[in-house]
């Protein structure tokens, strides 16, 4: 589903953020990602979500050549990923129901269709009492929680998240890893960036560490974490 060969990426020339890394995501396959402040898990995460591009290397999703589409053709994929960032995106102008409705909307799915899947959801994140404020009058969680609801609701293929629960209490994130974990065992590619090492000993789902632009793979959270630029051990190492 997602192919990363030899990619690096640069904002300022010769200051590489990610550096010669080559990764395989699998379709239906869930990982962590993880790292300290500033290791790059936010440009990975931009470079995934069709956000940002690689300075050089090859990218691959969904069997086409990213690197090669023009930016006119990116929408196209993008409306098969979900994105939770951490800054949650929402239009102020919307309210909570329409900011999580417009997904569906953008896919043209009718009011009809559209509606109780949306209270639904809203229901579930319990946000049905806030579903016609603005995203002004939401504590940072609410914002948080409304964030991942839109970026849930159209069973996305590839999910993407930057610390989705960095504003949520112990107990609402476990439920919305959760979450996460039921969207991925309906398909769905899932990446959740996180600095929270106690969750995500909970899952025992294979992690990728960023540090100093290179990364890393672990089975779980248990295990060593072994190199994943080198050819060799790519090829032993397929996520």
């Amino acid at each position: 589903m997602i192919t990363l060969e030899h990619i690096s990426m640069e904002y300022t020339a010769g200051q590489p953020i990610l550096k010669d890394i080559s990764l395989s995501l699998e379709r239906g396959s869930f990982h962590f990602l993880t790292g300290a402040s500033g290791a790059g898990k936010s440009t990975l995460l931009s470079l995934l979500s069709l956000q940002g591009k690689a300075t050089h290397g090859k990218f691959h999703m969904f069997g086409e050549n990213v690197t090669q589409m023009k930016r006119e053709e990116l929408p196209r994929l993008r409306r098969r990923i979900g994105i939770v960032l951490q800054d949650y995106r929402l239009l102020e102008h919307l309210t909570v129901l329409e900011n999580v409705s417009l997904p569906l909307k953008v896919m043209g799915e009718s009011d009809e269709k559209i509606m109780p899947k949306a209270l639904e959801l809203l229901e579930w994140i319990g946000l049905s009492e806030h579903q016609n404020a603005k995203p002004a009058t939401l504590s940072g969680g609410q914002k948080q929680r409304t964030a991942i609801a839109r970026a849930v609701i159209t069973k996305p293929d590839i999910l993407l998240a930057d610390e989705p629960t960095g504003n949520l209490d112990s107990e609402l994130a476990q439920r919305f890893m959760y979450l996460f974990e039921a969207l991925n065992q309906t398909g769905t590619t899932v990446l959740i960036a996180s600095h929270d090492e106690h969750l995500i000993s909970l899952f025992n789902y294979p992690i990728l560490r960023l540090k100093n632009g290179f990364l890393t793979k672990q089975l779980s959270s248990v295990d060593n974490f072994s190199p994943l630029g080198d050819e060799s051990v790519l090829k032993n190492n397929m996520l």
